[in-house]
């Protein structure tokens, strides 16, 4: 026999409702999650405002970090997705040397988005106009790490009365989605999908609550605060999905800079016999990964022929943020670098490619 229509309708309607009270208590927890969030930032921000100051390019503001004196000025660019803090190994001893800036590039950090597209040519104009308006108007030496060696390339080729020499971090390089393996460079382009996840996570909340948002890593206790008050920023995703979606158009411009004559040039590169890290995707074997790292050695040896005053040196030890491996080397070779500018005379390991 088939149950009565309203005992059907009146099962219908307990389902309902209960499917109704779930969503409800979803919404409250996800609402519950984001204030949390957003009270817990706002508190870190209050009590960790930046350590630079704030100067207002194209009517937003932008964060940037000087500390001593001299010249010429370090200025250092951070790479995809990092901001002043991923310097904060080389900050202070760097300064002992010379004047020393690190910088947020727009929507990272403490600077506000910029409008418009983000790429190499339209972040190089922001960093000048930053300096300038800032009244860093001597030589500078542009030290870019990963993505920010490509950036720090451009910005040589717009302003190159202003720039001493160039100093590259394990540097990206305008050919590297032609010379390394296509499942190798896919990972540097996120899905829109895992962006998504990613931004809605930290903004409910949720990658807070897994504890993914008040870690400091190893060697930046001084900088505590700020990590704390730079994590788990919904924004920040945006800011990186930009900068994603201006990465071929960056790569070609940096196509066309170079060669530099005579500039002074540094390039520090990773130790290509480094294992395979543990986190390291799966979709990459052993074997993709042992061959991407020699492609990116042979990139990193082209770099020396952007001029004809450089050198090479590949950090032992170190994997791809040699500025957290291998603070000491960066540090000693760099404040080295900026003396043989101001002596006028190149390295006397010039053309070379050592490994320390």
């Amino acid at each position: 026999m088939h149950a009565p229509m309203s005992s059907r309708r009146r099962g219908w309607r307990i389902m309902r409702r209960i499917g109704l009270g779930l969503v409800a208590v979803l919404v409250l927890l996800a609402g519950a999650g984001a204030l949390w969030n957003a009270l817990v930032i706002r508190h870190y921000r209050n009590a960790f405002p930046p350590p630079g100051k704030l100067v207002t390019v194209d009517g937003h503001a932008m964060h940037l970090y000087c500390t001593g004196a001299g010249s010429p000025t370090l200025v250092l660019e951070a790479g995809r997705a990092n901001d002043f803090l991923v310097w904060g190994k080389q900050q202070a001893p760097l300064s002992r040397t010379t004047q020393t800036c690190s910088y947020d590039r727009a929507g990272f950090g403490w600077s506000e988005p910029q409008p418009g597209p983000r790429d190499a040519t339209h972040m190089a104009d922001q960093l000048h106009a930053l300096l300038r308006q800032a009244g860093v108007n001597g030589p500078v030496i542009l030290v870019g790490h990963s993505a920010g060696g490509i950036y720090i390339r451009v910005y040589a080729t717009r302003y190159p009365q202003q720039v001493a020499g160039l100093v590259f971090v394990d540097a990206s390089t305008p050919l590297q989605q032609q010379k390394m393996p296509a499942a190798a460079t896919a990972l540097d382009s996120p899905g829109r999908g895992q962006i998504l996840l990613l931004r809605t996570m930290m903004a409910l909340g949720v990658a807070r609550l897994m504890g993914q948002c008040t870690g400091v890593p190893p060697g930046y206790e001084a900088f505590a605060g700020w990590w704390k008050a730079d994590a788990c920023i919904a924004s920040q995703v945006t800011a990186y999905q930009r900068e994603v979606a201006g990465w071929a158009p960056s790569l070609a411009q940096a196509a066309r800079t170079g060669p530099y004559g005579d500039l002074p040039i540094l390039v520090l590169s990773r130790d290509p016999n480094m294992p395979r890290p543990a986190n390291f995707p799966l979709a990459v074997s052993d074997a993709l990964y042992r061959q991407a790292n020699l492609a990116w050695d042979g990139l990193q040896e082209d770099l020396k022929h952007l001029s004809t005053h450089s050198r090479r040196i590949i950090a032992k030890g170190s994997g791809h943020y040699i500025q957290v491996d291998r603070a000491e080397l960066l540090n000693r070779e760099v404040a080295s670098f900026v003396r043989q500018i101001r002596a006028g005379t190149p390295a006397p390991e010039n053309g070379t490619t050592t490994t320390e």
